[in-house]
């Protein structure tokens, strides 16, 4: 076969329990649907970290966060693999949201076409994207923060919003749509790697009121928070959840114990911020088939980690839940792999990575830290990772210990350095993870192997990346 061009879609912070044929049917998703079942799931998919850049400059190179030195959002990104498909003959192009910074850092693209975050308070406030643009030709002021404040139910909205302005001009319809101008207009290219990303279903959750309204009303699962759950968590884990509710980042303002309500509108317009993306998704789609591309395409679904939602007491990211870790991983390539299966098998999000090269023609560094799913894609014999791992240092939002992360198929372990409190969860006869078994006596062999095996991983880590520090950042 030819070189396939690569079409990778990423959204912003999307469960993993947002598709209905992955076994959600309270979710409207025909368009991820035929993905998933004309593709390959990669149902035990994690990030690296719990946050963005880190995640994505894992998968745009890799290597663990504490390997690219990119740990927090804002830390300094200045390469990728794409320099590699670009010096391959790839014609490359990022539309959407990357999350680099700086914001237009090349990263071996031919073309970006900007848009970050819905919010920028702080850091890049005053940067103006594609989407900042394109809003003040229109004469339109952006839904933001400084205009959410005003309202006088604020506190109250937890990030929930509806997006007043014309559709069109919402985030991921216009990343949406400008992706689909470009291909029906650029001059046909192949092989294209093309990275589209959007800015959703990130905070605030701002639906238009047509897509919200289709899930207002709609039974939705909500979160059952257990006291017994609360008292079992860190420290760090319980001053993030007051922390939450002291600042509005992202818009949102947190309620330690919301209302069954409040969390119904939270879950209705995060839920239809992923339909709308959905309905997106399937333009581009139609558009990849008009121009020629899509029989020759392979189409990757994913998202960089999920959201609380309330799950556990919290909003948002910076906990080790699966909830968060655990993200959709869909490959499309109906020409080139048996589609119609979900695979179990743990991978890592930045095993992306290898793969696309590898089906690009190209050979992996040796001592990349990522591993190739292709002989899963394949249909051949492929086990996965018996272990996953992620990691988190404080930052603006996150304020406790260095923390990392470990987990088999049957437990999870979460390490604060320094300290002698933990998270230990038996994944089999606890999915939810409420249980913490960390002071648990009867755990204690799979507690020392488990704080083993992380140990281990870093040692590994140091050694087999000692030359790679500065040059892969």
């Amino acid at each position: 076969m030819t070189r396939p061009n690569i079409i990778l879609i990423i959204t912003d912070q999307q469960r993993f329990d947002t598709i209905n044929a992955l076994g959600f049917p309270f979710m409207d998703t025909p368009n991820l649907d035929r993905l998933a079942r004309q593709g390959l799931s990669f149902d035990n998919c994690h990030v690296t970290a719990p946050s963005c850049a880190p995640a994505r400059a894992s998968l745009f190179t890799g290597y663990y966060p504490h390997v690219t030195g990119i740990m927090r959002n804002g830390d300094r990104w200045r390469r990728s693999w794409v320099e590699d498909l670009n010096a391959a003959g790839y014609h490359c192009v990022n539309i959407g949201k990357m999350h680099t910074t700086p914001f237009e850092t090349p990263l071996g693209f031919h073309e970006r076409y900007v848009v970050e975050n819905k919010d920028r308070f702080l850091q890049g406030r005053f940067y103006f994207d594609e989407w900042d643009k394109a809003l003040q030709a229109r004469g339109l002021v952006k839904q933001q923060r400084a205009l959410y404040r005003q309202r006088e139910d604020y506190q109250e909205r937890m990030g929930a919003f509806s997006w007043d302005l014309p559709p069109e001009t919402h985030s991921d319809n216009f990343v949406g749509g400008l992706a689909q101008r470009w291909l029906r207009n650029y001059p046909k290219t192949e092989p294209l790697f093309l990275q589209i990303g959007f800015p959703g279903p990130h905070p605030p959750y701002d639906p238009t009121p047509d897509a919200a309204a289709e899930y207002i009303d709609r039974k939705l699962p909500l979160p059952q928070v257990t006291q017994a759950d609360l008292d079992g968590q860190p420290p760090p884990f319980q001053q993030l959840r007051k922390h939450n509710t002291k600042v509005d980042h992202d818009s949102i303002v947190h309620i330690e114990r919301p209302t069954s309500l409040q969390l119904q509108r939270l879950r209705a317009y995060y839920a239809a911020n992923v339909s709308m993306i959905d309905r997106q998704v399937g333009g581009i789609m139609g558009a990849l088939e008009e121009r020629g591309y899509l029989e020759n395409s392979i189409v990757i679904f994913t998202s960089d980690h999920g959201d609380c939602l309330g799950d556990h007491g919290h909003i948002q990211k910076w906990t080790m839940y699966d909830i968060i870790t655990r993200v959709p991983a869909i490959f499309w390539a109906p020409g080139r792999f048996k589609g119609g299966k979900r695979i179990a098998a743990q991978c890592q999000w930045m095993d992306i990575g290898p793969t696309l090269l590898e089906l690009a023609g190209l050979e992996p560094p040796a001592d990349m830290q990522a591993i190739s799913m292709l002989p899963a894609l394949q249909g051949r014999a492929w086990r996965g990772r018996d272990y996953v791992f992620a990691e988190h240092p404080p930052d603006g939002n996150y304020e406790g210990p260095y923390m990392t992360m470990i987990r088999s198929q049957r437990h999870k372990l979460v390490h604060f350095a320094g300290e002698d409190y933990g998270q230990l969860f038996d994944l089999t006869a606890d999915p939810g993870e409420f249980q913490n078994l960390w002071d648990d006596p009867a755990q204690a062999d799979i507690k020392r192997e488990l704080l083993d095996a992380l140990l281990n991983w870093r040692l590994e880590s140091t050694m087999r990346t000692r030359d790679l520090y500065q040059d892969h950042r």
